[in-house]
């Protein structure tokens, strides 16, 4: 729309409402990641009055076979991801439910991080911090493990509201079906 000239948008209440709790939802989550990181005590505190997501059963099977035999596949939520490849959504505040994939013998300078949920500046100088690809490498070479799967997966662990369902009922479970087939046969969980 046009003004005396100058190009105007029109926002309705309920736009300029939603990118308001937007920013606050964001700069709230920006500005306690910080309050944590400085007064752990307060994160304990947070924790415990938090709710959160309680699994049914417990998700474990007995491996069928020695580790030194089985393919090992690696998964972080660290926000690791290719430079090359889309950064996770910083944007949202409630997070990114999507992952990224790449192989598992990249270039490590081909890797970036992209989440400010956590203070990934030691992993910015050595990726084995969150995604210890090396350590993993080098237990295959002494024969603890069997081998490493061909691909490793990479989420964004800040992951709140309705984007949980979607973690949950879809990209978890495409994630689980692609190391299927990649043949893992037990899977190094590196959380943030």
């Amino acid at each position: 729309m046009a003004v005396n000239g100058r190009r105007t948008s029109v926002i309705s209440s309920g736009d300029a409402e939603m990118k308001s709790t937007r920013w606050v939802s964001k700069f709230t989550n920006s500005v306690l990641v910080q309050v944590f990181k400085h007064f752990p005590w307060l994160a304990e505190r947070w924790a415990r009055s938090h709710q959160f997501i309680e699994g049914k059963g417990i998700p474990w099977t007995p491996l069928g076979k020695p580790l030194r035999e089985c393919r090992i596949a690696m998964v972080t939520t660290a926000g690791v991801h290719l430079k090359s490849q889309p950064p996770f959504n910083m944007e949202d505040p409630d997070g990114d439910a999507t992952f990224r994939a790449f192989p598992a013998d990249v270039d490590k300078t081909d890797l970036t991080i992209t989440h400010k949920y956590y203070d990934h500046s030691a992993a910015d100088s050595d990726i084995n911090v969150v995604l210890p690809i090396d350590r993993l490498q080098e237990l295959r070479d002494e024969g603890v493990i069997g081998n490493i799967t061909s691909t490793l997966y990479s989420f964004m662990g800040h992951i709140d509201g309705p984007h949980l369902k979607t973690l949950m009922e879809e990209t978890a479970p495409e994630v689980a079906e692609l190391l299927v087939r990649d043949g893992a046969e037990a899977v190094f969980l590196t959380p943030t």
